[in-house]
C-alpha cells in the first residue's frame, strides 16, 4: 500500500509541475495552452499532492509537498482576481436612466443543437437590443429567421464549420461587417452602434479554440488584433463572444492591456460559461470587456438552452464608463 501511496505521489506531482510550469512559456501548443483552462483544478490537485506528500513522511515527499504548496498558492494567485475577495475592476451603474440602457446577449448555440425553439424562445424573452450568435449555420440561419425578423439590422455569416456567426440589432447602425483579423477562416463582427447615449463599437469574436490539430498562434492573433482594430479614441468599445479563452490567461492579459479594457468578472466571481453540461469542468471563456465610455449595468449568464455554452446577456450605457 505504501508503493502504491509513493507512486501516485510521484505522479501527482510531476503532472500539477508540468500543468503549472507549462503555461509559463510563450509557447502556442495546444497542448501548452490547454492548460491556460484548469487552474483551479490543478490548485486542488496540488494541495491532495502535498497532503499524500506530508502523510508519507519522508524528507523527499515532504520537500517536493511544499513544493506543491507553491504550485497551488500560485495557481490560486492568477484565479484570485475572478473571486468575490478580490476588487472589481469595474463599478456597476446604477444610475443611468432606463432609456438610455443597452441590452446584448451572446451566444453559442452550438452547431449540432437542433433545440431551435428553445433558443427563439430565450431571445424573445430576453429581448437584446444586440444580439451576437456564434456556430451558426445555414440550418441555424433558417430557424432563427422569426426572431431575426424583428430587428432593423441584420450580419449573416452561416459557416458549416462551427464559426458561422449572426449579429443583429434594432439600434441604429453606422456599420456593421464581418472581417478576418487573423490568417485562418475563422471571422469576427465589427459594428458602430448608435445609442440613446451616444455611439459605440461593439467587437465580436469567436476564434479557435487549443484543441488537437489546432494551436493558438491565429486565436491569440485574432484577439491581439481585435484590441487594436476598434478606434477607442474616437468611441468606447464593447467586445463581447466566445474568445475560447479563460478570463486570467495571458493572452487575456495581453488583451486588456492592448484595448485598455475592463473585465467586469474581476472582483465577482468566475461566472463560468462553458460547459454547460457538466457541473465539473467549467470555465469563464463567453467574455465582455468594455473601454472607459461605457457605463456596466448588469452582466449575467442566463439559463441553458441546449448548447454547451450559457448565453450571457449584459446591459451598458454609453457614458462616463466609472471604474473603482
Amino acid at each position: 500500500m505504501h508503493s502504491l501511496l509513493l507512486f501516485l505521489f510521484w505522479l501527482t506531482a510531476a503532472a500539477v509541475a508540468f500543468t503549472t510550469l507549462a503555461p509559463l512559456t510563450s509557447r502556442a501548443d495546444w497542448w501548452i495552452r490547454g492548460w491556460d483552462f484548469p487552474r483551479v483544478h490543478i490548485a486542488v490537485v496540488a494541495l491532495f499532492a502535498a497532503v499524500l506528500g506530508l502523510y508519507l513522511a519522508q524528507l523527499s515527499t515532504q520537500a517536493v509537498a511544499a513544493l506543491m504548496i507553491v504550485a497551488a498558492l500560485y495557481q490560486g494567485f492568477r484565479i484570485f482576481p475572478y473571486t468575490r475577495l478580490a476588487e472589481p475592476e469595474i463599478t456597476l451603474a446604477k444610475s443611468t436612466a432606463e432609456g438610455d440602457r443597452v441590452s446584448l446577449l451572446s451566444f453559442n448555440v452550438l452547431m449540432e443543437n437542433d433545440q431551435y425553439d428553445r433558443t427563439l424562445e430565450m431571445i424573445a424573452r430576453e429581448d437584446p437590443d444586440v444580439l451576437f450568435l456564434m456556430e451558426t449555420d445555414a440550418a441555424w440561419v433558417e430557424a432563427l429567421e422569426p426572431a431575426l425578423a424583428t430587428y432593423e439590422t441584420v450580419v449573416r455569416h452561416p459557416l458549416p464549420n462551427h464559426y458561422g456567426m449572426v449579429f443583429a440589432t434594432r439600434l441604429p447602425v453606422v456599420a456593421a461587417e464581418t472581417v478576418f483579423l487573423s490568417d485562418d477562416t475563422t471571422p469576427a463582427l465589427l459594428a458602430e452602434i448608435e445609442s440613446p447615449g451616444g455611439a459605440f463599437f461593439f467587437v465580436g469574436l469567436h476564434p479557435r479554440p487549443p484543441v488537437p490539430g489546432s494551436d493558438t498562434e491565429e486565436r491569440d492573433a485574432q484577439i491581439q488584433r481585435a484590441a487594436q482594430i476598434a478606434d477607442r479614441n474616437r468611441l468606447p468599445v464593447v467586445a463581447m463572444g466566445d474568445f475560447n479563452d479563460v478570463a486570467w490567461s495571458w493572452t487575456a492579459e495581453r488583451f486588456k492591456h492592448h484595448g485598455n479594457f475592463l473585465d467586469p468578472r474581476v472582483g465577482r466571481g468566475m461566472l463560468a460559461s462553458f460547459d454547460a453540461t457538466s457541473w465539473l469542468m467549467r470555465f469563464p471563456i463567453d467574455q465582455l470587456y468594455v473601454t472607459e465610455g461605457i457605463d456596466l449595468v448588469s452582466f449575467t449568464r442566463t439559463d441553458p438552452v441546449g448548447s454547451d455554452h450559457f448565453p450571457m446577456r449584459a446591459v451598458i450605457a454609453v457614458g462616463e464608463g466609472e471604474t473603482r
